[in-house]
This record gives C-alpha cells, structure tokens and sequence, in this order.
C-alpha cells in the first residue's frame, strides 16, 4: 500500500500567489462575499512580513491549496473579536512576530481535489509551526456552512446551539466537524465574526495546544 500522498506542503513562494489567489473564487463560491477573497497583493504581504506562515499545497505541478497564518498577541486572541479586529484585516496589521497565538486566517482547496487530505496536512503544518516557535497555541475562527441549511430543513435554532450539536456529533458539518477531528477544542460562538450568510455571520472559536 502507498501511503505517499499525491500532493507536497511547502512554503508559498511569490511565483505561486496568482494562482493561490485563483483558487478563493474557486473554492468559496456564492453567496460567499466575494470581496473577502484574497487579492495577490494581500496573498504578497503576508509573505513579506511571515514567510514561515504562508503553504501551499502542490500537486502535479500546479497549486491546489494554500493556508494562510498570522502571530497575534495574548490581548487579541483573549478579545475573541470579528476577524478584522483579531488579525488587523487581509493586510495582517496585527501580526507580529513577538505574540503568543499563531491564528488562522484561511485554508482553500481546490474542489476538485478536496477529501484526500491537504486540509490535514496543512493543519499539521500549523502545528509544526506553532512547536517550532514555541507559541502558546493555534487558534481560529472556523466558518459554520452549513448553519443556514439546517435551519431550512429543521426547527430554527440558535448557531450557538447548532455549534453545541456539531461538537455533540448530533449533526455534521462540513467544516467545523473535520476540525474537532483534528483536534481542535471547541470554546464558543462569535457572533458577527464576518460577513458569511451561510453561517449566520458566526464563527466557531477553536483552539489546540501542544
């Protein structure tokens, strides 16, 4: 049995923004804003200011995924504020390279090659990191997609409550399920996280630590 997997995780180069910027529309599709995809320049800046946090995902020669981090500081992860004011907005303005939080700020795959595992690979890469840097933790705020689909199909509920069953494992969710699987500790809702209508503009407050 291979156990080889057909794609590498490495660092993303300036060459590789275009298409790592590419793959936003791709993989967030409508009604997901388009004006919180990535533009190159943002994809640029963040290399400039924390190369060691930027990967990409490649496989038979082309970009089918990229990962995106930033170093925040105690006081702003201790906020759990929107994502704007967490991470400084896509330019980052409250990165710095002496904070305690290594925090996600995106993970894309190209929809033609998701489920084979890039999505772990690069949340062992994130780990990695936070070991090599002798951080206090990994954190994020990670989208609830398919919130807006339940409560079409079931009695409507609240998305902390509906967070509260995906962690119970009494409903699935596309993205914040493969999470907890990772590892990841649920801490709670934030409410107006971002513009984001399929998951009632919330984000699932998830943390690990080494």
């Amino acid at each position: 049995m291979n156990d080889v997997p057909p794609f590498v995780i490495r660092l993303m180069t300036p060459g590789d923004v275009p298409d790592a910027a590419n793959l936003r529309a791709m993989a967030f599709p409508p009604p997901f804003s388009s004006d919180l995809h990535w533009d190159p320049e943002h994809l640029l800046h963040h290399i400039k200011v924390f190369a060691n946090g930027q990967f990409v995902a490649e496989m038979n020669g082309g970009i089918v995924g990229s990962c995106s981090n930033a170093i925040i500081p105690d006081e702003k992860w201790s906020l759990h504020a929107n994502w704007g004011k967490t991470v400084g907005g896509p330019y980052i303005r409250n990165h710095t390279n002496t904070g305690t939080t290594l925090y996600g700020l995106d993970i894309t795959v190209n929809p033609d090659v998701r489920r084979m595992g890039i999505g772990r690979a690069f949340y062992e890469a994130r780990y990695d990191l936070v070991r090599q840097l002798g951080l206090k933790r990994y954190g994020t705020g990670c989208r609830l997609p398919d919130y807006r689909a339940y409560t079409l199909t079931h009695l409507p509920i609240s998305i902390s409550l509906y967070a509260e069953k995906v962690v119970a494992g009494e409903t699935f969710d596309r993205t914040l399920t493969p999470l907890l699987r990772y590892g990841l500790k649920f801490l709670g809702v934030i409410e107006d996280y971002m513009e984001d209508v399929e998951s009632g503009n919330a984000a699932a407050l998830l943390e690990w630590t080494p």
